[in-house]
């Protein structure tokens, strides 16, 4: 039986944005058309609490439950982060009569390294070689071990792709040793703080209105002023806007506009770059799910393996996976086994999971509101971003600045801040009203302003839900 769509009222409140300060608007007006007016005997019963129609409205905390946060005193954070150990090269098999591998770029091979050809064009053969010399930065004579060259019985052919690792190497008796070094390799990554900014609003004669209703906030506010509960919101919806521009935020590009601002990497685009993504677990049906999760698994295998990670994702996703987990259990006429649950029929037939271990992984699943939420990317549904799988402890890196190594979260914010100015969080009060008088202008401004940027380091053991 097909799953029932979901239909939504005609006048259902989904638009949540707020206006930018309190006008007549938001007061409750007897006089209006269809009324009786203010000469009305009675006045109608009021219901003083505002309604909490769409729960708590922040998304933000992702960052806080994963990452750390640090001060920085520069324009920009630089780090390095180390390159792989092993040889690994994309080649082509020139003329495979002669052993002749030609390389895209600049390899690292040196006669006498002993090396694995793959060939990677569909054919799949696979032969052990010995360097025997190297003609040019890009081009080497890789002879087998066991055969007369690499076309002896069709294996490989001329202009075939191959991978080729270095396993170790040989030389003769009474031979010199090897006379070239290879560098360890590393690569440098550097993001920039950007400046995030908002005002509130609010003139003396709104300012001294009584509202009609009794308002509560995220942020514990509450009383019968709207423009109390309005400054509140506006706090609301600018720490949210820090987490989400380290989340969304992306450097612009030499063809972008002129009015572009610099930009900064913030997580998706990070992950995008130099991580993983995959359309993952889609629902489709369990084994599908646990096949395509399994494949993430094969990639973290090549990619660090970091043992413990987190996956926050948006509902379907989150169903996906508590659908593939409770498919695991048998349920057979030969007894029902729940495996890690200790037996027990009450713990398995609770299909809400939280945390599971598959391979040699652990997994924490959590929702993601942010994915959810009609106001932010909620509103696309699954076609967009559904989840991320992040990887959750520390990293050793080697901070350029300071000048050693250290281990840090692999996801942490930096933020400006100095002994005479903090710029973490940024809130003061301009104006005339509310008791702090800087100007003649007759109206309260709050403003508020971060310069942050987010590290993503290890971005190879992260994948992204797309």
């Amino acid at each position: 039986m097909a799953a029932a769509a979901v239909s939504s009222g005609g006048n259902i409140n989904s638009v949540p944005a707020p206006v930018k300060q309190t006008l007549s608007s938001a007061y409750i007006d007897f006089t209006a058309a269809g009324t009786a007016g203010w000469a009305q005997q009675h006045l109608p019963d009021l219901m003083e609490q505002e309604a909490a129609v769409f729960g708590k409205r922040t998304i933000s905390g992702f960052l806080n439950q994963v990452g750390a946060e640090e001060a920085m005193t520069s324009d920009q954070v630089i780090w390095s982060e180390q390159g792989r150990l092993h040889v690994n090269l994309a080649a082509v098999a020139t003329t495979v009569a002669d052993g002749l591998l030609t390389f895209g770029t600049a390899h690292e091979l040196r006669v006498g390294d002993t090396i694995i050809v793959h060939e990677t064009g569909g054919g799949n053969s696979m032969l052990k070689c010995y360097v025997s010399a190297v003609l040019s930065t890009t081009t080497v004579t890789a002879l087998p071990y066991t055969q007369a060259n690499l076309g002896t019985g069709s294996l490989f052919a001329d202009a075939d792709p191959v991978t080729i690792f270095v396993y170790g190497s040989e030389f003769a008796k009474g031979t010199v040793g090897q006379t070239e070094a290879i560098a360890p390799s590393f690569k440098s990554f550097t993001n920039k703080p950007i400046i995030i900014k908002d005002m509130y609003e609010i003139s003396g004669s709104d300012a001294s209105q009584i509202g009609w209703v009794e308002v509560t906030g995220e942020s514990g506010q509450s009383g019968y002023l709207w423009y109390l509960k309005a400054e509140g919101d506006t706090r609301s919806r600018f720490t949210d806007q820090l987490e989400m521009a380290m989340v969304e935020a992306e450097k612009s590009v030499a063809s972008a506009g002129a009015a572009v601002p610099d930009g900064t990497e913030g997580l998706f685009a990070a992950i995008t770059d130099r991580g993983h993504y995959s359309a993952g677990i889609v629902g489709s049906s369990a084994a599908d799910d646990l096949g395509s999760f399994d494949n993430i698994l094969k990639k973290f295998d090549a990619n660090g393996a970091i043992e413990e990670n987190m996956i926050y994702a948006n509902r379907s996703v989150s169903l996906g996976i508590d659908d593939m987990l409770a498919a695991q259990n048998s349920y057979g006429t030969g007894g029902t086994s729940f495996g890690v649950f200790s037996n027990s029929e009450d713990m398995a037939l609770n299909l809400g999971f939280s945390g599971f271990r598959r391979g040699s992984y652990d997994f924490y699943k959590s929702d993601w509101k942010y994915l959810n939420d009609l106001g932010t990317r909620g509103v696309y549904g699954d076609t967009s971003i559904r989840g991320a799988i992040i990887p959750a402890g520390v990293s050793s890196v080697y901070d350029e600045q300071l000048g050693s190594s250290m281990k840090r979260p692999f996801l942490h914010v930096r933020y400006r801040s100095s002994q005479t100015d903090d710029r973490k969080m940024k809130t003061w009060v301009t104006g005339s009203v509310g008791g702090n008088v800087t100007s003649d202008l007759d109206a309260m401004k709050v403003h508020y302003l971060s310069e942050r940027c987010l590290v993503v380091q290890g971005a190879n053991n992260f994948c992204l839900l797309n």
